[in-house]
């Protein structure tokens, strides 16, 4: 069985609702995966948009997340605790989730929300690295990955 990922807030193809861009609460969306290979030992949470006008913008990096991580709740980028994620800087230069917020008349952005499952438990890389960064890292220790891609345009 091949790793998937959904959300119930959104489905492949569709509007990314306001109340997870920088337009509404800018709240991550709940995310549910399955089919890990037997060996995964830990998961890469990538967000970006490659419709950006300077090339593809990243909004959200999770990694090092523990090989029984099967969802993130709705708003799990803001939990502070034990628990809290391992984020990367984002391109808005937070370590946090940043939803999108493409420019007005810029038409639809495509936010390719893309997880991957590693034969590593962590990524010795900084936080700081940034995004695309810890993606290619993930990239060296890749076993599956699965990818959900969600829309959004502002015409206000």
């Amino acid at each position: 069985m091949p790793l998937t990922l959904s959300s119930s807030a959104f489905a492949e193809g569709e509007k990314i609702p306001e109340r997870y861009t920088r337009d509404g609460k800018n709240v991550s969306p709940p995310l549910k995966w399955s089919g890990a290979p037997d060996d995964t030992r830990s998961f890469v949470l990538v967000v970006q948009d490659p419709d950006a006008p300077s090339g593809t913008f990243g909004h959200w990096a999770v990694f090092n997340m523990s090989p029984d991580t099967q969802e993130l709740p709705e708003a799990a980028s803001g939990k502070p605790g034990p628990q809290a994620l391992r984020q990367a800087t984002n391109d808005f230069g937070n370590a946090y989730y940043d939803g999108p917020q493409p420019p007005v008349g810029h038409g639809v952005h495509h936010y390719h929300f893309q997880l991957a499952a590693l034969d590593t438990p962590n990524l010795a890389i900084p936080a700081s690295a940034g995004i695309q960064r810890i993606w290619q890292e993930a990239q060296k220790h890749l076993l599956d990955q699965a990818e959900l891609v969600g829309t959004y345009e502002r015409i206000r």
